[in-house]
């Protein structure tokens, strides 16, 4: 994926942010977007089609919370990444953001240097994906990586980006017992800082989701993670 072919959707309802940091992305040679808040975010996510979303949560007419989850509920954007830039550092706060289908969530201040380097973290995660793109196939489950795609006696369950590749993981190494710090790196990338009730919130969306009857079958040919 080059970075000039890579669209960034900034969300945000504050012009000073969307210009700053608007400037140092496109400074990486990334095609810039902007919007003031989710309802016009919704809007441009489906016209623009980005690679990543980043953003505020706290908006006017619809926030960032209602926006994401409504972003996940349409199927061609439903494996765009989106991260939240927020002052919201509180833990339930970052626990709803991952409920809402984010990918990751940033706490404001931040400098910009170090929010470019995050991006360029996500991205390339999303580059090294499309890269190793393969098909599973585990206990009577097709799991297809290069269209983010599970399908089940005919039906397809379809899973946000990072619900999927940790499902994918999971599913690829029967019998192994990974650990959190293995599963943060490969699936979120060592450059990527998330806390570590990510993977609590999203083994638990995955259950809800997949449904639990789906869910044994993978631990019934050797899913397991270390807690």
């Amino acid at each position: 994926m080059k970075k000039k072919n890579t669209k960034i959707l900034l969300v945000d309802d504050e012009p000073d942010i969307l210009e700053i940091i608007g400037y140092n992305l496109s400074q990486e040679d990334y095609q810039i977007f902007t919007a003031s808040n989710g309802k016009e975010a919704i809007a441009k996510a489906k016209k623009v089609i980005p690679d990543l979303i980043i953003m505020d949560v706290m908006m006017p007419e619809m926030d960032g919370m209602e926006a994401c989850e409504n972003i996940r509920k349409i199927p061609e954007l439903s494996n765009v990444l989106i991260t939240f830039l927020t002052a919201r550092s509180e833990d339930y706060s970052q626990v709803a953001g991952f409920d809402a289908g984010a990918d990751d969530y940033i706490t404001k201040p931040i400098k910009p240097k170090l929010l470019v380097s995050k991006v360029k973290a996500l991205l390339r995660r999303l580059k090294e994906n499309d890269q190793n793109s393969e098909t599973l196939n585990v206990g009577g489950i097709e799991i297809n990586r290069e269209e983010y795609k599970i399908v089940k006696d005919n039906i397809e369950i379809v899973l946000p980006r990072k619900e999927f590749e940790l499902f994918y993981l999971l599913a690829s190494k029967p019998g192994k017992v990974f650990k959190r710090d293995e599963i943060l790196d490969r699936v979120w990338g060592n450059e990527v800082i998330v806390g570590g009730r990510t993977i609590d919130v999203h083994i638990r969306k995955l259950r809800e989701k997949i449904g639990e009857e789906l869910f044994k079958t993978i631990k019934g040919v050797g899913y397991k993670f270390e807690v």
